[in-house]
């Protein structure tokens, strides 16, 4: 499970024990008009900075606003409530002992809107988790106050039939009304007396068009107040057949690029607008989405495009008839489907940051999310692939050794160009594949990216589609998969399938704590699982069924299950990725109740079928996909696990599953008793881990639990190359979670001040600082060794055939000095057939009886060094914290010493043959898992054409080799 990074959008209200009443003052005082830059000044002495943990009277501001129907006003400058952003910092007058806070360049300014009628502040902490923050301070704007009437919501939007009723009151004195449409005044009022309970002022308007955008500004004493607000007209759409070929979101035309064809299926919905910048943002008739008879999906041909160019825009989704109590009858909200989407709260930092060059500024005057519509060769997704992208051959799934990424917390500039630099540091240390934790449109900018809006869009802030992809096509080049993380068990607020059919009984725009009305076609209202995060997909809503609320699905299809296999097959078309790790698997099931914990853990049939059919569409879309599930089961639900795997395993598919072996391995470290048999199961479809994003690091539980390693760092970086020897070299996948390869010794639940906290506040999802570049890890020595000792383990694992095909067999009997054994083979044979590790995590030397198979020579696999080995028991004296590796034979691939230095493999890639420039004797050709696939011998000749007609596409090892038995390994790409 994910405790998931909320960018909190609204003010806190509920009131706790840590809460401090601030005392305070305005400036200027007693009243401030929306046009004034007002100042809030806080007592020192009313507010307690350690009880927060403050240090260095860093105090944050929390802001936001109000409308004259005390509706919020969209604000994104605050930050997270978990990270306030810096320019929120208050400014600390140490002579006064003063804390202060400016509107600038005045409250409309500030909020870049007139429609202020109330501000509200708070002040914080950084981190305000714990409820680290003062009352709230709420403060009237203006000398006099208007409240508009008839449901009408400064800056929001109405539904009207034929006429539209306008009406408003005020305090104070008499005041003038001028209201104006489309910019054109139709009316105007004056001397109208204030009221508090009837209307000041009423109008009644009879000319009205398909949209009407008013201004209604009342003016009290020279002061003018200025209101907007729009009604849109009530519409039947155009029934007509969707063209065919179309999909649901946005369709470009391959033979005409100033088109695009807009889909939308929204069930019980009547009409929808279409707003965007190719209308001016003010839809007519001609950009109401007509309706298919057979499927109910609304459509649009949006015409006049220009190839190249940037268009957004939104859906103004309607509902007129049989409205579900606390829904809006108007939604504004992004295509679904969207593959960009632009963000009002989320781009001004990317912008500033310039880590997406070229995004396109977010429409002035609009609100939430918007779609990105850009046609023609050179659109923001285009991208030419190499061929060792679309020649990929995959590692065996039996081979992986899997490097899981949170590309926000690998380097400095958290950005797939990060990850670019540093593509030899994940080809040095010999992984084949790399998982990256979620990079779908999360919100905020801060984010492990388990919240989801939008789950075929790229987030913006690690960089654009185009350096995603040339991140993937360099890991294909150096034969290393990519992974992506997906969590398609729930959506989160600003999603589409949230808010089209959104419950908002305080009409702030954003939903409520049961965040869906009961006709969601999408989602369940409350979470059939006992894991809920965000909003409950409803993956099981079949035709012709109801759901837990009774709604019947008369529309044909289940939208989740659509909505999935787009996504599925989005990112494998798209991005040519090579998998998915499927998150919070618990969560596909609609038999249980959300606090039904045992339920939840127990054998569903209906999740291990719904499940399976996912994993068939994912192989649909290729063949070859990677399918990973965290399930994590225990009793029932592991034998769904069980049954997963065992899925089409003869096919070479299976879907593997997280195999979290933590606390083992952390024990292990100390010295203490443990079992390390999990780390693998019979179908080699478990992928064992030490550590995970989820996971507490064990350098940092054998630094701070009790055990041999308690406080001795040096001692747990010198045990660590131990540990990878009994992880790497067991049958199975593997996984590596991002710098434990460096002995990363901090907790997960380090916090941004460096406190470790686990609770109140959980910083687990903190950013976390850079030092293994800062410090320079790898230059130290003893950080260095761990990275390559295991490079030569992984190494040594995904290229000999006795890891991939052989059995094992443990031996705990001695508490901190685990065997393991490895063979094929347990007679003397030419290959490497018979491998076994003996590890000392004591603080004394270890004299081992070897308990060799056989006598004769053996190899250690580290160094190469050859052992005479005349009796089984002979003993190997095993250093404190070492270990051995010892093998029958040499392995293959790995031979450092008699390098060839002289000979080039050309034409690559190649067609039909290829040529070694040079004298060699031999040459042999390798799987990138390193099965031999083809050999050569004989070569007599410097232009010798090696024929490769009969290897199908992919890359391939080429290994030469001269008269004196000297070789040279090269990449070969098979076209």
């Amino acid at each position: 499970m994910k405790k998931i990074l909320l960018y909190l959008l609204v003010f806190p209200l509920l009131l706790f024990a840590q809460q401090q009443t601030a005392t305070y003052s305005i400036n200027p005082t007693p009243t401030f008009e929306g046009t004034d830059a007002l100042t809030v000044t806080i007592n020192g002495s009313s507010i307690n900075e350690s009880t927060w943990g403050v240090t260095n009277n860093q105090l944050y501001a929390w802001v936001w606003a109000l409308n004259s129907a005390n509706a919020n006003i969209s604000y994104s400058g605050n930050g997270a409530w978990e990270n306030s952003d810096a320019s929120k910092l208050m400014i600390y007058n140490s002579v006064n002992d003063t804390y202060s806070f400016t509107y600038n360049p005045n409250v409309f300014g500030f909020f870049g809107t007139t429609e202020v009628a109330k501000v509200g502040l708070l002040i914080k902490a950084k981190n305000g988790t714990g409820d680290k923050k003062s009352q709230d301070i709420v403060l009237n704007v203006g000398s006099f106050q208007v409240t508009l009437l008839n449901s009408i919501v400064a800056g929001g939007t109405q539904l009207f039939a034929t006429n539209y009723s306008i009406a408003a009151r005020h305090n104070g004195s008499a005041s003038n009304y001028v209201l104006k449409r489309n910019g054109v005044t139709i009316n105007t009022q004056n001397n109208l007396a204030a009221s508090s309970g009837p209307p000041s002022y009423t109008f009644t308007d009879t000319a009205t068009e398909n949209i009407n955008n008013y201004t209604l500004e009342v003016t009290q004493n020279g002061v003018t107040k200025t209101f907007n607000f729009s009604a849109l007209k009530t519409l039947t759409p155009v029934s007509e057949a969707l063209p065919s070929g179309m999909v649901d979101g946005v369709n470009y035309h391959s033979g005409d690029a100033t088109k695009a064809t807009l889909v939308l299926n929204a069930p019980l919905k009547d009409f929808v607008y279409v707003a965007g910048s190719f209308n001016n943002w003010q839809p007519t008739v001609s950009h109401v989405m007509k309706k298919d008879p057979t499927t109910g999906k609304f459509w649009l041909e949006v015409t006049g495009l220009t190839p190249g160019n940037y268009e957004t825009f939104q859906y103004w989704v309607c509902d007129n008839t049989s409205v579900p109590t606390n829904s809006p009858k108007i939604v504004k909200t992004a295509d679904p489907f969207s593959t960009l989407v632009l963000s009002p709260f989320d781009d001004p930092e990317i912008i500033s940051l310039g880590v997406f060059p070229g995004l396109p500024a977010y429409p002035a005057g609009q609100e939430r999310e918007v779609s990105v519509i850009q046609t023609g060769p050179n659109a923001y997704y285009n991208y030419n692939w190499s061929t060792a992208t679309t020649n990929f051959v995959k590692p065996n799934i039996k081979d992986l050794v899997i490097y899981e990424v949170l590309v926000r917390d690998f380097d400095a500039n958290r950005t797939y160009q990060n990850l670019i630099d540093r593509i030899d540091y994940f080809k040095n240390l010999k992984i084949n594949a790399i998982q990256l934790m979620p990079v779908m449109e999360f919100e905020g900018n801060e984010s492990w990216g388990y919240n989801t809006s939008f789950h075929l869009a790229l987030d913006k802030r690690y960089g654009p589609p185009v350096k995603l992809k040339e991140f993937i096509d360099l890991c294909h080049q150096n034969g290393i998969a990519v992974i992506l993380d997906l969590a398609l068990n729930h959506v989160f607020g600003r999603s589409p399938l949230v808010r089209m059919w959104m419950q908002d009984a305080n009409g702030d725009g954003w939903g409520d704590a049961i965040s869906t009305t009961n006709e969601n076609p999408y989602i369940n209202q409350l979470a059939r699982h006992s894991y809920s995060v965000g909003s409950d997909l409803n993956h099981f809503f079949e035709p012709n069924t109801q759901n837990t609320s009774g709604v019947t699905n008369t529309w044909g299809s289940n939208l989740a299950n659509t909505y999935s296999i787009r996504t599925i097959q989005h990112w494998i078309n798209e991005y040519k990725i090579d998998g998915y790790r499927w998150d919070l698997t618990k969560g596909f099931t609609n038999s249980c109740t959300s606090g039904d914990e045992a339920c939840t853990n127990d054998y569903k049939v209906d999740r291990v079928a719904k499940l399976k059919w996912y994993a068939d569409k994912q192989w649909e879309a290729d063949n070859t996909s990677y399918c990973i599930f965290e399930h994590l089961g225990n009793g029932g639900s592991y034998n769904e696990e069980v049954e997963w795997a065992n899925y089409r395993i003869a096919e070479g598919k299976g879907i593997m599953q997280w195999r979290k072996m933590t606390d083992p391995y952390a024990d292990l470290l100390k010295g203490n008793a443990t079992n390390l048999s999990g780390v693998a199961e019979s179908t080699n479809r478990f992928i064992g881990y030490a550590e995970s994003h989820d996971e507490e690091r064990v350098i940092y539980k054998a630094l701070n639990e009790a055990g041999q390693t308690q406080g001795n760092l040096a001692k747990v970086l010198q045990r660590l190359p131990a540990m990878g020897s009994v992880l790497f070299l067991v049958p199975g996948p593997k996984m590596i979670w991002h710098f434990s390869e460096l002995g990363w010794d901090k907790s997960l639940w380090t916090c941004n001040n460096g406190n470790v906290s686990y609770s109140n506040p959980d910083c687990k999802l903190d950013t976390k600082p850079q030092p293994q570049w800062v410090e320079n890890w790898v230059g130290n020595t003893a950080r260095a060794n761990v990275y390559n000792q295991w490079a030569k383990q992984i190494e040594l694992r995904i290229n000999e055939n006795v890891f991939e095909n052989g059995q094992h067999a443990w031996n705990f009997s001695q508490t901190g000095r685990p065997r393991l054994d490895v063979w094929t083979s347990s007679t003397p044979q030419s290959n490497l057939s018979y491998v076994f590790v003996l590890t000392n995590f004591s603080d004394a030397t270890y004299n081992a009886s070897g308990g060799f198979p056989y006598t004769g020579n053996w190899v250690n696999l580290m160094d190469n060094s050859v052992v005479n080995v005349t009796s089984t028991t002979q003993n190997v004296s095993i250093e404190p914290g070492g270990y051995r590796i010892f093998g029958n034979q040499p392995a293959t691939l790995s031979n450092p010493e008699n390098q060839i230095t002289s000979v080039k493999l050309y034409p690559n890639p190649a067609n039909n043959y290829f040529v070694i420039e040079g004298e060699i004797s031999k040459a042999e050709i390798y799987s990138v898992t390193g099965q031999l696939v083809k050999s050569f011998y004989g070569v007599n000749t410097t232009d010798y054409q090696f024929d490769i007609n009969d290897l199908t596409k992919g890359v391939y090892l080429v290994k030469a080799f001269d008269a004196q038995n000297r070789t040279k390994t090269m990449k070969l790409i098979k076209q």
